[in-house]
């Protein structure tokens, strides 16, 4: 018997830029001639060229735009849904999050399915079988769906492009296209209340009011930070009445204790090794009277070199002498130009100060203030001790330094071109293999440039590449060892005390790749690394209590998109991660100013109502530019504030 001749498959239609290959194929003649002139193919190729540059320039955006669409989604159902999605979660972990908010079952493989499978006699109903694995129907709901509302009712059909690689699937949103719909066009929309069971619609996580309520919520003790200015620069207290009436008006407020700075730029101004706490003293005293708990910070950094700082506080005079001749003690940029806000962590091992290494000045410095102060921490006035790790007391390079001409929302600089980081970058690159990787990016930008500017930190930039990787690991590793050192002799310093460090938050570029701006702050933070939890493991390791600032919602939105900001995003992903360490959390404000519904973000942050562990912050510092009897606060009503922290009244603020 005669076979019969087997069909032939449809070729299939070239996409993307096979089609454009195709196109171009055709318009050759079958010898091998183009159609038209050299010079008409040679500009059409060019012409075609630009198309596509243009069109990878569109699809950036696009898929830019997607990221903070993603990244606000899941910011808010973290918050108000009480999801626990991991901090980089991506669309597979919000689907599978959703479907078991709605009653689903979601294994670890994607297999989904109900929890309680539907009675028999629902399986077959009428002339619509209901296939497992599709949402049952009930007989009201059928009763209410038209032939073409139920064919919408179904599960729509997913439509995958072929062309698209197995790789682009993980970044790129596939849309859905119900073909059924396209068939009636004019019928009930997909997922009408008619059609689904009440126990099947998703709730909208933003749907559910919050009232303002805090009364019986965990109790969050309040600190206000004590203006800077109160301790002159030989140590003395400048204005004895003006702390009265400050701490009074404290009192009033019901706080729970003041921060107050103990600069090692007042303290060993002149002299190494000769300590000068005697306005100190003074100062403590007078809170003692007030009977509020004092936590100081060991403030190592320079303060005040900015256009709106009405104080300045140096590094010690001695140090500055030192820096002199050998400039090298302090941070320095690709440029050379040194910034003296706070010591290289090059010299943290080096006897390059009057015989003693840097790590041995600061313990000194702690050592004296425990020795001389020994009467308040047995009372336990002094209930902890904030250890300053960096610029602004903060665990960061001086990046974003505004002497330097930086501005938000600059990219910042690397700070690693001191002669003794540039040592410990050669060894590293030694022992790596590669001695040609001993430097710092060449192609980095300037302090006010924009990632993509540059070809370091750009889409597929140079910080993705085998040197990239091997010289940002080795910029925080820097900064680790450096708060590791520091913070072992700091707990020999404070035995059984509070310790307490401060971590920036570095928001802005947060929704683009590489993270610039955290890149060049010492936070290997790019989307594919978590460049937090190295951190927390070395601050786990001594127990610390972890400072985070809550920027509540005064960042406006044209800010944030210019930026590419996502302070919302940046703060969960370091909560979530210090909290799962069994790390303590403290909360500080900004500087600006709030309105209402920034101060409720605040406390809302700080005391999560929906989180189911009840996990909160052990405290929260207050802060502002100037001494709260002046008036001028950063909160609409203080007073109330503290209450809602305490658990003690409603926060409806008062407008």
């Amino acid at each position: 018997m005669e076979s019969q001749p087997q069909p032939q498959p449809q070729p299939r239609r070239p996409r993307g830029f096979a089609a454009t290959a195709a196109a171009a194929a055709a318009s050759v003649s079958p010898t091998g001639t183009p159609s038209g002139s050299a010079g008409a193919s040679t500009a059409s190729s060019g012409k075609g060229k630009r198309e596509r540059e243009k069109e990878k320039e569109r699809t950036k955006l696009r898929e830019r735009h997607r990221r903070a669409i993603t990244s606000r989604m899941l910011a808010g159902l973290r918050q108000y849904g009480n999801f626990p999605l991991p901090a980089r979660a991506d669309m597979n972990d919000v689907l599978a999050a959703l479907a078991r908010e709605a009653g689903w079952t979601v294994e670890p493989d994607g297999t989904t399915y109900r929890r309680s499978p539907p009675p028999q006699h629902q399986q077959h109903l009428g002339a619509f079988p209901v296939r497992s694995g599709e949402s049952p129907l009930t007989a009201t709901s059928l009763k209410n769906c038209s032939v073409k509302a139920t064919l919408d009712c179904q599960q729509p059909v997913v439509r995958i492009d072929d062309s698209l690689s197995p790789a682009s699937l993980d970044s790129v949103v596939i849309a859905e296209r119900d073909t059924r719909s396209e068939k009636y066009p004019s019928t009930s929309p997909i997922n009408s209340v008619e059609c689904l069971e009440a126990d099947q619609l998703i709730q909208d996580v933003h749907s559910t009011e919050h009232d303002n309520d805090f009364t019986g919520t965990q109790y969050v003790p309040v600190y206000v930070k004590l203006s800077t200015g109160f301790i002159n620069n030989f140590c003395q207290l400048a204005d004895p009445d003006g702390v009265r009436q400050e701490l009074s008006h404290m009192n009033s407020l019901n706080v729970d204790g003041v921060i107050v700075d103990c600069w090692w730029g007042i303290v060993e101004c002149w002299n190494p090794q000769k300590y000068v706490w005697s306005g100190y003293r003074e100062l403590f005293n007078y809170i003692r009277e007030f009977k509020m708990k004092i936590q100081v910070v060991m403030a190592f950094h320079e303060y005040g070199r900015t256009d709106s700082a009405d104080v300045l506080i140096s590094l010690p005079n001695w140090i500055l002498e030192i820096g002199k001749e050998n400039q090298d003690i302090f941070f320095t940029d690709r440029e050379g130009r040194r910034t003296t806000e706070f010591l290289s962590w090059g010299i943290d091992k080096e006897r390059v100060l009057n015989g003693r290494t840097g790590v041995e000045v600061y313990f000194d410095f702690m050592r004296s203030f425990r020795t001389e102060f020994d009467d308040l921490f047995a009372e336990g006035l002094i209930s902890a001790v904030e250890i300053g790790l960096g610029p602004s007391g903060e665990l960061r390079y001086p990046s974003f330094s505004e002497r330097m001409g930086w501005r938000y929302p600059g990219i910042g600089e690397f700070q690693c071109y001191d002669k003794y980081l540039q040592q410990h970058l050669q060894r590293a690159a030694k022992l790596r293999g590669h001695s040609f990787w001993a430097r710092g990016p060449d192609n980095a930008g300037h302090y006010n440039s924009r990632p993509h500017e540059t070809g370091f930190f750009c889409e597929r930039g140079d910080y993705d590449s085998y040197y990239g990787r091997f010289f940002l690991h080795w910029y925080a590793q820097a900064l680790m060892d450096h708060a590791d050192n520091v913070l072992s002799l700091a707990n020999l310093a404070f035995e059984e005390t509070k310790i307490i460090v401060k971590i920036p938050a570095v928001y802005w570029w947060y929704k683009t790749s590489s993270h610039a701006a955290e890149l060049t702050a010492g936070y290997y933070n790019p989307t594919n690394q978590d460049g937090y939890s190295p951190v927390f493991e070395v601050l786990k390791k001594h127990s610390v209590t972890v400072k985070f600032v809550c920027y509540g919602l005064q960042i406006c939105s044209y800010e944030n998109d210019e930026a590419f900001a996502d302070p919302e995003g940046l703060s969960w992903q370091v909560l979530n991660s210090v909290w799962d360490r069994g790390l303590k959390v403290a909360g500080e404000n900004t500087l600006s100013c709030y309105d209402k519904e920034g101060c409720l973000r605040i406390i809302e942050t700080a005391k999560p109502r929906n989180d189911p562990d009840r996990r909160h912050f052990s405290l929260f510092v207050y802060q502002q530019p100037s001494p709260l009897v002046q008036g001028v606060i950063c909160l609409p009503d203080l007073d109330y504030f503290i209450k809602c922290m305490h658990g003690d009244i409603t926060g409806d603020l008062v407008p």
